[in-house]
């Protein structure tokens, strides 16, 4: 058994229990936390040079497996492993989470909370997802999916917003309804399995895919229900997804990405991992409804992104704009699709993680999200104007950013399949150039106004905004008041733009990875590819 993939999920609990001492020496818990993220990135690094493409192209599902007897009663293992589709996600969680923690340096918390409880819990939260990732368990992976929420519902509830209370409760009340159905579900999956295997239930992924074919479909749609409500409302998709604008909102910078960036994409996973390999007849049957809600999402997404007032909302529909996508692509049935759907699930990680720390730099200079309480920007710190367009044009898929890559193999594998679903999905892209680019030249361009920006006009040597002095002196005066990046943010954003603009040009590592995965997930439904190959 190889300890790898133990290691990656133990380590960032042993840095989250370090910070409990370190509670009264907040520099020395901050740099405890970024190191140990640091080299949990490294170890991912070391998981990807270990995982095998051609092995994985030869049939061998999971890798750099861990088994362990847990509950032998109920047939349970601690059972760890990893395919394509988990390693990279595996890799993006660890690539944002020193990047975050770095962004959050600096972080004002509320009174009464500390940077060790904060950071603690960031770590907790890196190593619940690994644990999601790596379980080949079902039992498993459901208590790693359910312990996931614990740490969120805290990052939210004691470190957010003015209404971080009410967003966490909310929160945790529409992941754990969906938790509860999926456990029926379980319990169900199991009790089926009991009446094919000679040694009666199981939850190992393995055993249960070799049951598959035996189980009825009225069976498998019932089953398929419970885990694909539990995952929509992860993903989210529309209309379960109102738990995620106030979340997103409410909850700090750092903690916002890792829910919109890596967290939502535990339901998108679950549908690749768990929905069509171990209910492939259902998957079929039900696809047009959830193509359905995938397009709604789309369009329903774009539509209130642009009615938006508060930046960090903003960025939330766009995701579930994004999600919409990489639904659409899952249930097409095609392995560019799926391809194309993996990496979008990367690719939305980045591009949305770059947004919301956008969005967090600008109310750290003028306290305030609302988009109105900003204009000119660029006038006074040109970087941060242009790492912010950077960050739209990936969000709205620029060729030559990393998203367009995803959303093209989305959309040229789901159009052989699905044609009417894709053309209606396309129209969301439309949408996407105009509430990304509105929100630039409301924020960024045009003369110096707003509230946020205006106050750094007063706070600057020049006076107040009534002063009468040059108006190009004035600006750049307020730059005192409105400063441009820093080193630290520059640091912060430098691994996001490279990312962005490498996996824009070279997104063929990844796909390499992925396809594997992705070609035995499209075996496993039963479905031929009506594309006629992977993406190169």
């Amino acid at each position: 058994m190889n300890p790898l993939l133990p290691v990656l999920l133990v380590f960032p609990l042993v840095g989250a229990l370090v910070m409990h001492p370190l509670r009264d020496s907040p520099r020395a818990a901050k740099q405890v936390a970024i190191g140990t993220a640091l080299v949990q990135l490294a170890l991912a690094v070391v998981a990807w040079s270990a995982y095998s493409v051609p092995a994985a192209a030869a049939g061998v599902r999971f890798q750099l497996r861990f088994v362990v007897e847990w509950i032998p009663a109920f047939g349970t293992q601690f059972a760890l492993g990893i395919d394509g589709i988990a390693l990279v996600m595996i890799v993006l969680t660890t690539f944002l989470v020193p990047i975050l923690m770095l962004f959050s340096w600096e972080e004002r918390l509320p009174e009464g909370r500390t940077a060790s409880g904060f950071f603690a819990l960031l770590l907790a939260t890196e190593a619940t997802l690994m644990g999601v990732f790596m379980a080949t368990d079902v039992f498993l992976f459901y208590v790693f999916f359910e312990a996931m929420l614990i740490p969120m519902y805290f990052l939210i509830g004691r470190f957010g917003g003015p209404r971080r209370q009410y967003a966490a409760v909310k929160f945790f009340l529409y992941s754990l309804f969906g938790g509860l159905i999926m456990l029926a579900s379980l319990i169900g999956l199991y009790v089926v399995s009991a009446q094919y295997l000679p040694a009666g239930g199981t939850f190992d992924w393995a055993a249960l895919r070799t049951i598959v074919p035996l189980i009825p479909e009225s069976t498998q749609i019932w089953l398929f229900l419970g885990f694909f409500l539990a995952f929509a409302i992860k993903a989210p998709l529309v209309p379960l997804h109102t738990w995620l604008p106030d979340a997103g909102a409410e909850a700090p910078i750092g903690a916002g990405v890792l829910l919109v960036g890596v967290l939502d994409k535990v339901g998108t996973f679950g549908f690749l991992r768990y929905c069509l390999p171990l209910f492939p007849l259902a998957s079929v049957r039900l696809a047009p409804l959830v193509l359905v809600l995938s397009v709604i999402g789309v369009l329903y997404g774009a539509l209130l992104a642009v009615g938006q007032k508060d930046l960090s909302r903003f960025v939330a529909y766009t995701s579930i704009a994004h999600f919409g996508f990489i639904a659409l692509g899952i249930f097409a049935f095609s392995t560019q699709a799926f391809a194309g759907s993996v990496l979008y699930m990367v690719n939305h990680g980045l591009s949305t993680g770059m947004l919301f720390v956008m969005v967090g730099l600008l109310a750290a200079r003028g306290g305030s999200r609302m988009i109105t309480d900003y204009g000119g920007v660029s006038k006074l710190a040109p970087m941060l104007a242009g790492c912010f367009l950077l960050a739209g044009l990936s969000s709205l898929a620029l060729p030559g950013t990393n998203s367009f890559v995803s959303e093209f193999l989305v959309l040229v594998g789901s159009y052989p399949r699905e044609p009417v679903y894709t053309i209606l999905a396309t129209v969301g892209i439309i949408f996407a150039a105009l509430y990304v680019l509105w929100v630039y030249q409301q924020t960024m361009q045009g003369p110096v106004r707003g509230r946020a920006v205006l106050a750094a006009l007063e706070r600057s040597p020049a006076g107040g905004p009534g002063t009468m002095i040059d108006p190009a002196i004035a600006a750049s005066r307020a730059r005192s008041g409105f400063p441009d990046l820093c080193a630290r943010e520059i640091a912060v954003l430098v691994p996001l733009i490279v990312a962005i603009i490498v996996l824009g040009f070279f997104p063929g590592p990844v796909l390499d990875v992925v396809n594997p995965s992705v070609a035995a997930t499209m075996t496993e439904v039963g479905l031929t590819d009506p594309v006629g190959g992977l993406p190169r």
